[in-house]
């Protein structure tokens, strides 16, 4: 029989509280802006390819950075590079929020960024560090629970507060919402600081994987537009290979702590966690752009109905992710990664077969399909990436699966708009790209029942 599980004690569920108010606050940032969008460009009078930066300048820095963010927080301490992240995205929120003209808006909204890419992984690094051993399959899903609640409000609170006050408080915001996250942490949250490391900054290895992915996530942001054989898209896709090529080779000879070390980079199950997260993040992005898309052109509902359409997958996503934190411990990840994957192609094919004159009840059992992949995969990917490397590279395992997360969902992007576009309608467009995106499912359930490894927590005792 498996031990009863270590029981919380108050400072623990108050630090969990706290963070808890940080997840809230970098994951709602990602979908709030979405809605405030056309406020924005009447305001600035900018056009739609300049606002669109909003979003897209941030997840750059966020994605490019979110790696470093992991190093650093494991190097000198999580809780410090959390206040050090927390610090800086309040600044630049408040800087947004009072911005005079589209270019402040833009850089302060990307070196928002900066302080999100040195949160996040910290704050993964503590939720694990604050739950015992035998609940690290709960953190995972409090995080993903979390996440998936912020995503799905954040639109609607960036809709209420652009309409009742001003796109500015979206911004604004934060500042309430980071200061109550730092003090009560700054109070309950031990200081797990390194009292001497012997580490160092691998500034060589952070520049070349930094323009590394810089390069690759802005050519895919690009070839939609201009397509592949564009000089543009070409030029950043060489530079990006050759400065990873350069990253590799610096990481291999590198004097000083590399930003990878080497027991993470040769780490097997880290590896096929990681190609699994590449392969089913595709799914993530393209039911984010287009269903919505879908259900406005071919359904012709409104834009607040159209992101009501979500709540199918959201609500079951949120649900799902707080169970998926008990089942872990029980089944372990490669179970449930393959029941995630599953139910995420599934979904697909459910959805793929989109006829311009389906009614909406026709897709929502492929929503609920895939409400129920993602509830299975987020929380147990994150927490089989931390479990697979030791507790001193919790940190760095969660923002490297968190890059993964990106790059997966960046060439999805690419790939889905590609296929889209080519298709003479944009029901026939939808219905390939989801096959496709079905079958990268399938080959995800390949991976995890041929590779993944994870057992329950209760084998370990």
């Amino acid at each position: 029989m498996a031990a009863a599980k270590e029981a919380l004690s108050k400072k623990q569920i108050i630090a969990l509280i706290a963070l808890t108010f940080a997840i809230f606050l970098i994951a709602n940032d990602f979908t709030a802006f979405s809605v405030a969008i056309p406020a924005m460009q009447r305001h600035f009078q900018a056009d739609i390819s300049t606002m669109q930066w909003v979003i897209n300048g941030y997840a750059l820095v966020f994605g490019v950075l979110i790696v470093t963010g992991g190093r650093l927080a494991d190097m000198f301490g999580r809780r410090r590079l959390f206040f050090i992240g927390s610090s800086i995205f309040i600044l630049f929120s408040l800087l947004g929020g009072f911005a005079v003209n589209v270019w402040m808006l833009l850089g302060s909204r990307a070196l928002m960024g900066v302080g999100g890419a040195l949160m996040w992984p910290a704050i993964l690094g503590m939720t694990y560090q604050i739950m015992p051993e035998d609940r690290a399959g709960q953190a995972g899903g409090l995080i993903m629970t979390v996440c998936g609640f912020a995503n799905s409000v954040g639109p609607l609170l960036g809709g209420l507060l652009t309409d009742f006050l001003s796109w500015r408080w979206i911004f604004l915001i934060n500042f309430p919402i980071a200061l109550i996250a730092m003090l009560i942490s700054w109070r309950v949250i031990d200081d797990d600081s390194p009292e001497k490391s012997g580490e160092q900054v691998d500034y060589a290895g952070i520049i070349f994987l930094s323009i590394s992915l810089l390069t690759l996530l802005l050519a895919l942001d690009f070839v939609v537009d201009m397509g592949l054989s564009s000089s543009l898209v070409l030029g950043l896709l060489i530079v990006s290979v050759i400065t990873f090529c350069s990253f590799s080779w610096v990481e291999a000879h590198a004097r000083v702590s590399p930003l990878i070390p080497a027991d993470v980079a040769t780490n097997g199950r880290f590896f096929t966690v990681g190609i699994t997260t590449l392969l089913l993040s595709v799914i993530f992005v393209s039911m984010l752009l287009y269903v919505p898309q879908f259900l406005i052109k071919e359904l012709k509902l409104s834009a607040v109905w159209s992101g009501a359409g979500l709540l199918p997958v959201m609500i079951t996503y949120g649900i799902i992710s707080y169970v998926a934190g008990r089942l872990y411990a029980m089944l372990g990840a490669k179970v449930i990664l393959s029941a995630a994957a599953i139910f995420l192609g599934g979904g697909m094919f459910l959805l793929s077969n989109l006829l311009e004159h389906t009614r909406y009840f026709h897709l929502v059992p492929g929503l609920i399909s895939l409400g129920i992949g993602l509830g299975l995969f987020f929380p147990t990917i994150t927490t089989a990436a931390v479990t697979a490397v030791g507790p001193d590279r919790a940190s760095l395992a969660a923002a490297l699966i968190f890059m993964f997360q990106i790059i997966g969902g960046a060439i999805g992007l690419a790939m889905n708009t590609t296929i889209v576009s080519l298709a003479p309608s944009l029901a026939t467009g939808i219905d390939r790209a989801f096959v496709v995106n079905a079958y990268l499912a399938l080959l995800a359930l390949l991976v995890c029942v041929l590779f993944v490894r994870g057992k329950p927590a209760d084998n370990k005792m």
